[in-house]
C-alpha cells in the first residue's frame, strides 16, 4: 500500500512535497508552476534547458535540449568571448475550455551563457537543431606550431 491511513483519511506524500515546493517557490518569489486547473500554467522564470558539454582533440560539443521549441525561437550568439543561447518554449492553447490537472512542464524566455575556452576560435562556431536538441560545435583554433630557430654563431 502506498498511501497511509491517518485519521480515516490517506496520506499522499508526493501531494505533501509538491505543497512544499509551491510554499517555498512562492517565499523565494518564483511562483507556483501551476494556477487554479481552468487557468492557463504560470511561465516559469528561471526555466534552464538541460546542457551536456564535451571535448576532444578537435572541438567542444554542447548538446541543449530544446523539445517543442522551433527553430525560429532559438538565437545563438557570440560576442566578447561569451556564447549565448536564448530562446522561447511558447504555451500552446489547445481549445477553449481545457482544464489542466497538472502542468509541471516550464515555458516562456532561457538564456544560457558559456565563456569561450582559450582555445576556441569565435569565427568557427557551427549550430545544428535536429529531434529537439541544439547542437553547437566550437571548434579549437589551430595553435601555433613551434619553430625551431637556427642560431648562428658569428
Amino acid at each position: 500500500m502506498n498511501a497511509i491511513t491517518v485519521f480515516n483519511q490517506k496520506w499522499n506524500p508526493f501531494k505533501e512535497m509538491e505543497e512544499m515546493q509551491n510554499r517555498l517557490n512562492h517565499y523565494l518569489g518564483k511562483g507556483s508552476l501551476t494556477r487554479n486547473s481552468q487557468e492557463e500554467p504560470a511561465a516559469s522564470e528561471l526555466w534552464t534547458p538541460l546542457v551536456d558539454v564535451s571535448e576532444d582533440n578537435k572541438e567542444y560539443l554542447i548538446k541543449v535540449e530544446l523539445p517543442e521549441i522551433n527553430k525560429s525561437d532559438i538565437a545563438v550568439r557570440v560576442e566578447k568571448g561569451v556564447l549565448s543561447i536564448t530562446g522561447e518554449r511558447k504555451f500552446q492553447k489547445e481549445g477553449k475550455g481545457k482544464k489542466y490537472h497538472r502542468v509541471e512542464r516550464s515555458y516562456g524566455h532561457f538564456t544560457r551563457n558559456f565563456t569561450l575556452p582559450e582555445d576556441v576560435d569565435p569565427d568557427k562556431v557551427k549550430a545544428d537543431f535536429k529531434a529537439g536538441v541544439l547542437e553547437l560545435r566550437l571548434y579549437k583554433a589551430e595553435k601555433a606550431k613551434s619553430k625551431e630557430i637556427e642560431v648562428k654563431v658569428a
